[in-house]
């Protein structure tokens, strides 16, 4: 008998909940609010080609609406850095001609029934046809202007490397006093825990690094020996990226051919280096670097997460240079640009290979990935540098579509997903 009731209360529990996950779809597959998926829990309808994000398409105003400059637009972008939702500096290598995309028309030359540019596809790479020309891994800056075929004046120009935006996107800055100063400037960026707010530029073919007032109106101090490449305490080969500690403790990617870690204090006094250069094209042993082009810090642990690029892994150190762990960002196409962590402690990288954002928590377990590749408003080609405004605005610089974007959060957009915002200790 009491086996009996006992079966008979089963079958009833089973079939209550069996009613329930019938009439409630929240919890059948993942569908709903609850165990959602989507950038906005519970949307109808639609899909999250831009994440989280809305796109500004109107953002900012092209380089060609300044006077005199209506024959030229944006050469690569290399880098971005939002001080604020009214101060965004955009980093480029110079100009290229302002051409209008071609119609689509065929090509029978090349074969029947060819057309070009192909629909819905990108038509110009900005970074091959941008000066100085190639810059790849294993490439003297010696090498660009030898190898691009194109003449200065006419196929493009060295000016606007750097210019200042508002939140709407005007123009309200610009510096050609500095653009003698670069040959390939890769990285822009504030140390969130100096109160002075100096500008910080990293140019790899000048295997320099410059610092310049907040105002911009006085280079203060430069790191490296400009067009003199090394590996010690006055000299890079070639640096990517930098990042701080709170005591502004300076960790640099060293570099494109360079494949160490240069560690500063904060008044730019070389501390040491940690790093090896790899046997091509996969030694994966800890320590040995293929391409040092993205570095990132976790402020409470003082982790040190260096992009070992070639390697599609990113190595983690303590501080001191001592090897913790690693994890891989997947094989070919893979090809990470550039690491991030901010305010929330998760790691943000950008995928060249497959035009994703990626995000990771710290010890490497994958999160979450939304873009697509494409010119049009809100896709992806080549994102280089990428940053984000106290509003929670995000902006990429993108070498292959020649452009910054900028991105704003939808509304209901769920948080996680959004690239968090920086860490802000002497400013905001």
């Amino acid at each position: 008998m009491r086996r009996v009731a006992l079966a008979v209360l089963a079958i009833s529990v089973g079939c209550l909940v069996g009613f329930l996950l019938a009439s409630n779809p929240v919890t059948v597959f993942g569908q709903g609010s609850a165990g959602s998926v989507a950038a906005i829990p519970g949307a109808v309808g639609g899909q999250d080609i831009l994440g989280p994000y809305d796109i500004d398409k109107n953002w900012p105003a092209n380089i060609s609406t300044l006077p005199g400059n209506e024959h030229w637009t944006w050469g690569a972008g290399q880098g971005v850095y939002a001080e604020n939702p009214n101060r965004v500096f955009l980093l480029f290598r110079g100009e290229l001609p302002n051409i209008k995309r071609p119609e689509i028309k065929l090509v029978p030359e090349f074969g029947p029934s060819l057309q070009y540019p192909i629909g819905r596809l990108p038509w110009r790479d900005a970074t091959m046809s941008a000066l100085p020309g190639a810059g790849g891994t294993g490439q003297d800056p010696d090498d660009g202007p030898k190898l691009w075929k194109g003449t200065v004046g006419v196929d493009a120009k060295w000016e606007h490397c750097l210019t200042i935006v508002d939140g709407k996107g005007n123009i309200i800055e610009t510096f050609p006093q500095y653009d003698h100063l670069f040959k390939r400037p890769h990285f822009i960026a504030i140390n969130p825990y100096d109160p002075d707010k100096h500008i910080w530029i990293v140019d790899d073919h000048m295997h320099a690094i410059y610092i310049f007032d907040h105002d911009m109106k006085t280079l203060v101090q430069t790191i490296g020996t400009p067009t003199v490449k090394g590996a010690d305490g006055t000299h890079f080969n070639r640096p990517t990226f930098l990042t701080w500690l709170p005591d502004s403790t300076l960790f640099v990617a060293d570099g494109y051919n360079g494949t160490r870690v240069a560690k500063f204090d904060k008044t730019g006094k070389f501390l040491m280096d940690w790093g090896k250069k790899g046997d091509p094209p996969n030694d994966k042993r800890p320590y040995y670097m293929n391409n040092v082009h993205g570095i990132a810090v976790d402020p409470q642990t003082k982790h040190v997460f260096v992009n070992d690029r070639a390697n599609h892994r990113v190595q983690v150190f303590d501080d001191m240079g001592k090897y913790l762990y690693e994890w891989n960002f997947g094989p070919d196409p893979s090809d990470i640009h550039l690491l991030y962590i901010g305010a929330d402690r998760m790691l943000w990288a950008f995928d060249r290979g497959t035009n994703k954002m990626l995000k990771y928590d710290l010890e490497g377990h994958f999160l979450y990935s939304w873009g697509t590749w494409g010119d049009f408003p809100g896709g992806f080609w080549g994102v280089h540098g990428f940053s984000v405004d106290q509003d929670g605005n995000f902006y990429v610089a993108e070498v292959d579509n020649g452009r910054v974007q900028k991105f704003t959060p939808r509304a209901g957009a769920n948080p996680a997903y959004l690239v968090s915002k920086p860490v802000y200790s002497a400013w905001k």
